[in-house]
């Protein structure tokens, strides 16, 4: 069984703390676009930290609240009913079901498949085995916060800019919303789907 989960619990600072799963890309929401995607990707369909979820989707609150997005990935391994987890974080529209079986199939070889592309490692795209719970628990329980920093420690497998492109547009298929100037790009990478 894979499981997916996407991170919804941020307070969006930078988006005066709206939800951003709720913003319409292309008539429908954010959250609408990734549970189609990841529905196809994974058996077990869940959120973490959200504020609402449809009725054939389970909402689960951070076990650690406050710590971000590791934070989020802690609660994401402990409710996965799957080995292997997907993990989404709640702005990206572009997510595709055909990238993210990618990850959850690479990650049966590897502790955690993690995209790296120019602008650094995507940890809140990726695929992550149970067994890395134990080394997310320690780093927040020391308040060691920061996801790249994971990253680093655990060593995953990297699925370059080159070897996403078989499966579209890496910046495309990784935008998310941190502004509201970001929701605008939105529009632009949305119509390379038309």
């Amino acid at each position: 069984m894979i499981s997916a989960a996407i991170l919804a619990g941020g307070r969006a600072e930078r988006y005066g703390g709206l939800d951003k799963s709720a913003l319409v890309v292309g008539g429908r929401t954010i959250l609408e676009r990734q549970i189609e995607q990841l529905s196809l990707a994974a058996t077990d369909v869940f959120i973490v930290g959200g504020r609402t979820a449809p009725g054939n989707i389970r909402l689960v609150q951070d076990r650690v609240p406050g710590c971000g997005p590791l934070g989020g990935l802690h609660t994401a391994l402990s409710e996965a009913r799957g080995e292997i987890v997907i993990v989404v974080a709640c702005d990206m529209p572009f997510v595709t079901a055909d990238l993210l079986s990618e990850l959850a199939a690479r990650c049966a070889d590897a502790v955690a498949v993690v995209p790296r592309t120019n602008r650094g490692y995507h940890p809140l795209c990726a695929a992550y085995r149970r067994t890395c719970l134990e080394q997310v628990a320690k780093r927040l329980s020391n308040g060691q916060l920061k996801m790249v920093e994971l990253v680093l420690e655990i060593g995953p497998q990297i699925i370059s800019a080159d070897e996403m492109a078989g499966f579209g547009d890496p910046d495309r298929l990784l935008a998310n919303v941190n502004t509201p100037a970001d929701y605008g790009n939105l529009e632009a990478l949305h119509s390379q789907e038309l």
